[in-house]
């Protein structure tokens, strides 16, 4: 099983990772891993540290000509902040002596983990809780999930998120967002937003033809999670709808302007997954207890939602549960012919359980949303008390972000990778690539 660990502080020296359980055979570049970290610092409304904080992770070991061999793999990933500034940083984040003559930190920040960690630890100085608790160790994280990202990919498993809502900003309905996403999500037979026609399947987003997807703004010849992913990072929100995201990047302003911050909820699509990933039986081991606490475990994520989510809670059954469906390319296929050519699979006629029920994936594409709160970080201070003095007083200033719910996107990606990896190595196991590809090619439909 796959499982990772980081270590290191936002200004120190860098960022480790290590990364066991790959299976040998996974074709691993640093470019690959490079690509996905830059775009964790692509966004709307990003802080001053993205400007020079340029972040690349050498693989140290556990990768040979480029495929994993097996063994942990190692990366490291220099903190460019610590060197740019090599007059303060070092003396600050210094491993030894005593700290004399370095200022200590002792207003704790409302929202933060600052309060809580000096008592916890029983520090003086907030330094230690503010530099381990920072967001800057999602870095490593999506260095470290791009592995497991990469070992799905080759299975054909996809995984792509995109911005639903920034402040007040944002969709207003279920419905409008399967919409946008239909072109993606839906690639052959009866759907539940459209009517199976002798030329495709029509949709509310268009027909699908031999060629691709004909959408609204054109002919869309991707199809998938990546795809999705690939049109989102095209807008500076990773909004898919243009209209919306310039109603998004409006809200930052304003917010800006006012010295506060913004959260907001994404939604994060995988496809390729096969059904009966997860199980029902016992409580640990349900997929999707599993992927909520990969997305919970992010720093300022307040929520997680499977497919219609909490609005379920809000219908009546007959508008929350998917009808099962049988024939030939019904959606619910994860788009892999078993080595036998059975490509009949049972489906759903719709996907609002988000692809899970039970624990366990159903075929359909998952769906699952995050909610990240407002960084607590603003321009205009809160009220916080000195841990020293015990007076009241306004908070400190730390260079932030406005808004970091795009960048969010990337990391919430990445942390629900390996969870899908290990349900796939518990379900058809194997050592090496080949042998699990050759399990996954021969499963049942």
């Amino acid at each position: 099983m796959i499982r990772y660990f980081t270590s290191g502080e936002s200004h120190g020296p860098s960022l480790t990772g290590i990364v066991e359980g790959m299976p040998a055979g996974v074709q691993i570049t640093e470019d690959a891993i490079a690509f996905h970290l830059a775009r964790r610092q692509q966004g709307y409304g990003r802080g001053g540290r993205m400007a020079f904080e340029k972040d690349r992770a050498t693989i140290q070991s556990g990768v040979r000509f480029g495929e994993t061999t097996g063994a942990p793999i190692a990366l490291s990933m220099e903190n460019r902040a610590y060197l740019k500034d090599d007059s303060q940083w070092p003396k600050v984040m210094a491993k030894e002596g005593t700290g004399e003559g370095i200022e200590k930190i002792t207003l704790p920040r409302p929202g933060h983990a600052d309060l809580t960690g000096v008592q916890k630890y029983r520090f003086d100085d907030i330094r230690p809780v503010i530099e381990r608790s920072s967001a800057r160790e999602t870095a490593m994280r999506v260095a470290c999930c791009t592995l497991a990202r990469l070992f799905l990919k080759e299975l054909g498993i996809e995984i792509g998120g995109h911005m639903l809502t920034i402040g007040s900003a944002g969709y207003e309905s279920w419905d409008q967002v399967r919409e946008m996403t239909a072109g993606f999500l839906e690639r052959r037979g009866t759907i539940a937003a459209g009517l199976e026609t002798a030329s495709g399947t029509q949709t509310a987003a268009g027909l699908e033809t031999a060629s691709g997807t004909q959408t609204a703004s054109g002919t869309q010849t991707a199809w998938g999670a990546e795809a999705l992913m690939h049109k989102a990072d095209e807008s500076d929100v990773r909004c898919l709808d243009s209209t919306i995201g310039e109603a998004m990047r409006e809200e930052i302003k304003r917010i800006r302007k006012a010295g506060s911050s913004l959260g907001g909820i994404y939604e994060i699509v995988v496809t390729g997954l096969p059904a009966g990933l997860g199980s029902y039986v016992h409580y640990d081991r349900k997929l999707d207890g599993l992927l909520a606490q990969a997305i919970l475990s992010t720093q300022a994520m307040k929520g997680v939602e499977f497919g219609l989510g909490f609005e379920s809670g809000r219908r009546p059954g007959h508008e929350v549960h998917d009808e099962i469906v049988y024939g030939d390319g019904h959606p619910g296929e994860n788009g892999n012919e078993n080595s036998k050519g059975n490509s009949r699979s049972f489906g759903r006629s719709s996907d609002k359980s988000g692809g899970l029920e039970g624990g366990m994936t159903t075929g359909m594409p998952l769906i699952l949303r995050g909610v990240m709160k407002p960084i607590p970080t603003m321009l205009k201070p809160l009220q916080t008390v000195d841990i020293e003095t015990k007076t009241a007083q306004p908070t400190r200033y730390e260079r932030s972000d406005v808004c970091a719910a795009p960048r969010a996107i990337v990391v919430a990606e990445s942390v629900i990778a390996p969870v899908l990896a290990n349900a796939i190595l518990e379900k058809f196991g194997g050592d090496s690539m080949d042998e699990i590809r050759e399990r996954f090619s021969d499963m049942p439909t």
